[in-house]
C-alpha cells in the first residue's frame, strides 16, 4: 500500500530553515556586538593611555621649561656678574697707572713748568700750566716723548702773559697715556 504523507512538510522545512536563519542572523549580531564592544574597550583604553603619557609629557616639558627659564635667568645672572668682574679687573689694572701718571708728570716736568690742571678723559690728558719760557715748554714736551707712561705730546695752546712782573708762557698739552699693558716687557720676545 502507498503511504501518503498529508503532514505538510515543506512547510516544516520552511520554518526549520528560517529559525536556523534567525538564529545564525542572532549569533551573528551577537558576534559582531562582542567584536565591536571589544574594539570599543579597547581602543578606549588605548586612548586613555596615550593620554595619560600625554599628561605627564606635558607635565616632564613644564619642568623642563622651568628649568631652562632658570638657567637663563643664571646665565644672565652670570653675564653680569662676569661683566662686573671684567670691570673692576680693568680698574685695579688701571690704579696704579694714575700713581705712575703723576710720578711720571712730576719727573718729566723741568725747572721753571708749575702744572695747573690735569684732566684725563680715557687715555687722554690735558695738561694746563705755566712755564718761565717757551724752551722750557719744549723741554717738558721732550722729556714726555721720552717717557715709559706718557707718548704724543700735542700743544694746543700757549700764549705769552705776565706774572709778577716776568713774562711767562701759559700752555696746554695734550698727551696720551701708554697703558700698562703697553709698557710691559713682552714675555715671548727674546733678548
Amino acid at each position: 500500500m502507498t503511504r501518503i504523507n498529508l503532514l505538510p512538510w515543506r512547510e516544516q522545512q520552511r520554518k526549520e530553515s528560517e529559525r536556523q536563519f534567525y538564529t545564525a542572523a542572532g549569533g551573528a549580531v551577537v558576534m559582531t556586538l562582542l567584536v565591536v564592544g571589544y574594539i570599543h574597550i579597547h581602543m578606549t583604553g588605548v586612548i586613555d593611555q596615550q593620554n595619560a603619557r600625554n599628561e605627564f609629557l606635558t607635565k616632564e616639558i613644564a619642568a623642563v621649561d622651568a628649568q631652562i627659564a632658570e638657567i637663563k635667568e643664571l646665565e644672565t645672572e652670570k653675564s653680569q656678574l662676569l661683566a662686573r668682574m671684567k670691570v673692576i679687573e680693568q680698574l685695579q689694572s688701571q690704579r696704579p697707572q694714575m700713581v705712575h701718571l703723576f710720578d711720571e708728570l712730576v719727573k718729566t716736568a723741568p725747572e721753571g713748568v708749575y702744572i695747573t690742571s690735569v684732566k684725563q678723559n680715557g687715555s687722554s690728558i690735558i695738561v694746563e700750566g705755566v712755564a718761565q719760557s717757551n724752551a722750557r715748554v719744549s723741554a717738558f714736551m721732550r722729556n714726555i716723548d721720552q717717557s715709559r707712561w706718557m707718548s704724543s705730546p700735542k700743544l694746543n695752546v700757549i700764549e705769552a702773559m705776565t706774572k709778577d712782573g716776568q713774562r711767562a708762557s701759559k700752555f696746554v698739552l695734550d698727551i696720551k697715556q701708554i697703558t700698562e699693558s703697553a709698557t710691559a716687557p713682552n714675555p715671548d720676545a727674546t733678548t
